[in-house]
């Protein structure tokens, strides 16, 4: 498809929040009568789900310890639960498993959950939490877990499936997605801050509004915002921190287990909702049984028939390389970061022994699938969801992205010019007046 010379919508990336905004705005547009040929358009350097949103394990929750995550993830849900077979969506639930350590902030997630109308069920204490998970599986074997919060919405939809069916859904209303563009610089117009037109290997394209959704590429485009790469973070506690750096990686690392993804049913041949798992149970390797680790550790895992096994993660861990450094690929084949280590395997499946007799004995099975991947964090762990130049819009996700597919709908909203309350909390200059989410005692960064 040629590159057009403009474009009144323009937007950068054909991942979950790039095209999900381009299918609301060219709802908006078709609700209030007006055409849509030719007025959005979605660009990508590669392909559709050509980034994270491709290799992403697909699980869409709502357990954030952070009311406002926990509103926007009620929202997100609804979006996914509107077309669960165009979405390739299955509604499993989902579930928290937890140690002592983490009891009251996962009941204070499920009381939230319950003001907001979310549904789950939440059992306490050791005895009740093991006989509640022996009643879904009958060779459940976790140690030291004293509650467990069930989601009975949620569930994980089909990474690649998924985006096509949204891809789909942009262009029957007449969105434009070009791919092989790789976007080259922003130019404004003398006298005005807004972004005048975006220069390509392709040419250059003028607009009106320009969205920014690229997934962990997003440093760059802040970059070519001008906007600044350290920052000053006033804390919860009201202490100033100078000279912080604006964006930081992690390594995710998740994996497959090539076993028949029936053999993670339920006692009663259902699928299961996804589980994750944290706890301080000394984990010890179900090869030769030393010790991998006494601390805080944490999984998540199901049975995925698109994997082709039993699919999930772990806790990740800082990428130590200097931000400037960081490959501008980071899901490329070719990246280090890319290759599993045989440290993540020998925990994950450890811990899936941990957790269920049935995995004992199936390291040989174990199968590195594309997933996972570094994902860009901000200063707090938590979006930004805001608008520059007048004009301009970015979509920064901090690698909580897949299950946010709501938030695309919300921005389109926003680009049409109706603020929504559900993105107050994630603007730039939280950061600046200190108004930060409150922090979980779970070993995930994001929670």
């Amino acid at each position: 498809m040629a590159l057009p010379k403009h474009s009144d919508y323009l937007i950068i990336g054909a991942g979950i929040h790039g095209l999900s905004t381009a299918w609301r705005l060219a709802d908006r547009l078709i609700e209030r009568g007006e055409n849509v040929e030719g007025r959005i358009t979605v660009l990508d350097k590669s392909g559709i789900a050509a980034g994270a949103s491709g290799i992403a394990c697909g699980v869409v929750r709502n357990n954030y310890f952070q009311p406002a995550m926990r509103r926007l993830m009620k929202h997100s849900v609804g979006v996914w639960e509107s077309d669960p077979l165009g979405l390739s969506y299955h509604p499993v639930g989902y579930m928290q498993i937890s140690c002592e350590t983490m009891r009251e902030d996962v009941a204070s997630i499920f009381q939230q959950q319950q003001e907001i109308g979310y549904e789950s069920v939440f059992i306490e204490g050791e005895n009740a939490s093991t006989s509640y998970m022996r009643a879904l599986f009958d060779d459940w074997q976790a140690k030291n877990i004293t509650s467990v919060l069930h989601e009975k919405r949620g569930g994980y939809s089909n990474n690649t499936k998924s985006m096509y069916g949204i891809a789909k859904k942009a262009e029957d209303r007449g969105v434009r997605i070009i791919t092989g563009v790789e976007v080259k610089g922003l130019s404004s117009e003398s006298g005005s801050a807004a972004i005048a037109s975006v220069e390509t290997n392709r040419g250059t394209i003028s607009c009106d509004k320009l969205i920014v959704a690229p997934g962990p590429w997003v440093r760059d485009f802040w970059k070519m915002l001008g906007l600044p790469g350290k920052i000053t973070v006033k804390g919860l506690d009201g202490a100033k921190h100078d000279n912080i750096d604006m964006w930081r990686y992690w390594q995710l690392e998740e994996g497959v287990l090539r076993v028949p993804p029936e053999s993670l049913m339920t006692n009663d041949g259902k699928v299961p909702p996804v589980i994750h798992v944290d706890t301080d149970a000394p984990l010890f390797s179900d090869v030769d049984g030393s010790l991998i680790t006494d601390e805080m550790w944490g999984i998540y895992y199901k049975p995925d028939w698109h994997f082709g096994g039993v699919q999930g993660g772990a806790s990740p861990y800082k990428v130590e390389t200097p931000v400037d450094e960081v490959a501008i690929d980071p899901y490329g084949p070719s990246s280090p970061e890319f290759v599993a280590s045989g440290e993540f395997a020998h925990m994950w499946v450890s811990a899936l022994a941990h957790c269920h007799k049935r995995f004992e004995g199936t390291m040989p099975k174990y199968h590195r699938e594309a997933s996972g991947g570094i994902g860009c964090f901000t200063p707090d762990s938590f979006p930004v969801f805001d608008h520059f130049h007048g004009n301009a819009t970015v979509i920064a996700d901090s690698n909580h992205g897949w299950k946010m597919l709501g938030v695309g709908h919300l921005i389109a909203d926003e680009v049409l010019g109706e603020p929504q309350e559900l993105l107050e909390p994630f603007r730039f200059d939280r950061f600046e007046k200190g108004a930060l989410h409150p922090v979980s005692n779970s070993p995930y960064p994001w929670s």
